[in-house]
């Protein structure tokens, strides 16, 4: 194989980005001990910003983005894994500041591959990512806080997006009674699908008014938005719940009192997917190839795309119009 293809990002100006399909040589990855034959990867928010000017999340150019990617091993320089042996990648420093999965073939450090599980295919796998992965992350979290489906209705924000989407279908898939919020009212069907029982819009989830303590509706939720939305998420939590934050849409600042921490006993449990231990990342990965996995609502999520149509889809997944998610086959 004398080249391949990949997406490079690059700088072209002090505010301005060429994104651009090159061909490049093996030569051209990065050191790694493990060399990956990509198979698929998927777009995420952080993609599109580390694909745009003054995105501030690619640290160096040029750059490949792609912070996804599964693929087969063609070469390896460590025991752990073997030429052949089918893996994911995901988070650290994927297409931040080391090349990422929009690209054919990808060199990576071994200490952040994950062999494939049992039950889940490689396109499977990116129809997660890392928006699944996150979502995966939450719902455990819920879980190890103590809700169960019995103790009432779970929230969803910002749920037409990857990792809303993917957090609707994974807890009704385990029992628990969901309520979605999203802002688009043609996605109302695409929710109930997934398993949504109750529909809320954005107004709902973004009140005026945001009281200290409001009613309360919800058992626990899952929250990639932030801002005012996580702070009426937390005033209207039941006690003892808890919501699982990973992101901020809507916002960094969160306009919350401490009265439902103090008087409701809630919990506000932060998720971090790129730096989570192996082992609880392993563990997330095979919950998603099990009990968290259902086939039908994995292909409603997934919509798939060429490298050659991945610049729009970047431009597309920051303008808020991707629903559930794009995965990238190479």
């Amino acid at each position: 194989m004398s080249s391949f293809q990949a997406l490079m990002v690059e700088k072209a100006g002090e505010h301005n980005i060429s994104r651009e399909i090159r061909h490049l040589s093996l030569e051209d990855l990065p050191e790694g001990e493990i060399l990956v034959k990509v198979h698929y990867s998927s777009v995420n928010f952080k993609d599109g910003m580390a694909a745009m000017a003054d995105g501030n999340i690619v640290n160096e150019y040029p750059m490949v983005p792609g912070i996804d990617l599964s693929g087969v091993v063609e070469e390896s320089k460590d025991p752990r894994f073997s030429k052949g042996d089918h893996v994911i990648v995901t988070s650290y420093e994927l297409g931040v500041s080391h090349f990422g999965g929009f690209a054919e073939y990808a060199r990576v450090p071994v200490d952040w591959v994950v062999p494939l599980p049992e039950n889940l295919t490689l396109k499977e796998a990116m129809i997660y990512g890392t928006a699944g992965f996150t979502a995966g992350l939450s719902v455990m979290r819920l879980e190890e806080e103590g809700i169960q489906p019995e103790d009432g209705t779970i929230l969803v924000t910002g749920a037409t997006g990857g990792v809303g989407s993917m957090a609707v279908a994974m807890l009704s898939s385990l029992g628990y009674e969901v309520a979605a919020s999203t802002g688009k009212e043609s996605e109302h069907g695409f929710l109930k699908q997934l398993g949504a029982s109750h529909i809320l819009t954005r107004e709902d989830v973004q009140p005026e008014t945001i009281r200290p303590l409001d009613k309360q509706r919800w058992a626990g939720a899952v929250d990639p938005v932030g801002g005012e939305t996580l702070a009426y998420v937390l005033s209207s939590l039941s006690y003892d719940g808890a919501v699982a934050v990973s992101g901020l849409t809507a916002g960094t600042k969160v306009p919350a009192t401490v009265f439902p921490f103090i008087l409701r006993g809630i919990t506000l449990a932060g998720i971090d997917s790129v730096n989570c231990p192996m082992p609880r990342r392993v563990k997330v990965w095979n919950r998603l190839a099990s009990d968290m996995k259902d086939t039908e609502k994995l292909e409603q999520i997934a919509s798939y795309i060429s490298l050659q149509e991945l610049p729009s889809a970047l431009d597309q997944i920051l303008q808020g119009q991707v629903q559930g998610r794009k995965v990238v086959t190479l």
